[in-house]
């Protein structure tokens, strides 16, 4: 069994989701936003896993049956780094993944914690070029992160060749779209099951991106 870290920033508004402004206000992205990590621990909380762990830059309520850290170093690489080692357990694998990707699914963790059995990493390409899972089997592997440009459309192939550089091999998960923009929102929310607070957040703050945005 793994371990998963879920990266997350509080949802304030201003401060998180600022791409979907406009046609949000930061209140209405903030609650995306929300929405977006109450989906994605309510899919990881359904999974077996040994523990789960909230890595978080600021302060929200933790779900019951999760621990949590704080964020700490002074880049995103720095951060990610930090998160696989202030969180380490000794010969249980890290799974990392963002609270950008709601429509994450339980076989999605599933499939990432068979292919950790066997490869000596994993790797989830986004669609922007970035990743939105990382995992690893020792947290000294993530040191590599802090040389990686961070949020370019060359995130993920830095990634790899990073990691490669250190002679792991991962094993590549299927590709999500991350949520960044309005479009984003609509078409991740499609992928969503119905029920679920992230898409009926896109409906209700995104009514028009909802009827006219197809990418």
């Amino acid at each position: 069994m793994i371990q998963v870290l879920v990266m997350a920033k509080a949802p304030v508004p201003g401060r998180v989701k600022t791409r979907l402004c406009p046609p949000c206000t930061p209140e209405e992205a903030a609650a995306i936003a929300e929405a977006a990590l109450a989906d994605t621990l309510a899919t990881v909380g359904r999974v077996p896993l040994v523990r789960r762990t909230l890595v978080l830059d600021g302060s929200c309520p933790v779900p019951r049956g999760w621990s949590s850290v704080p964020q700490r170093g002074a880049g995103l690489g720095e951060r990610l780094a930090h998160a696989f080692a202030d969180t380490s357990l000794p010969g249980v694998p890290a799974l990392l993944i963002g609270m950008d990707t709601p429509q994450l699914t339980e076989r999605l963790v599933q499939q990432a914690a068979e292919a950790l059995a066997d490869a000596p990493a994993v790797l989830g390409p986004a669609r922007d070029g970035g990743w939105w899972a990382l995992g690893l089997h020792a947290a000294d592997d993530a040191r590599v992160l802090p040389g990686v440009p961070m949020s370019t459309p060359d995130t993920g192939a830095l990634t790899l060749a990073a990691l490669r550089g250190r002679d792991l091999r991962p094993a590549v998960l299927p590709s999500l779209r991350d949520v960044d923009t309005a479009a984003d929102a609509v078409e991740v929310a499609a992928l969503c099951p119905a029920a679920g607070r992230f898409p009926r957040a896109v409906a209700r703050f995104l009514p028009v991106a909802t009827t006219g945005a197809t990418s």
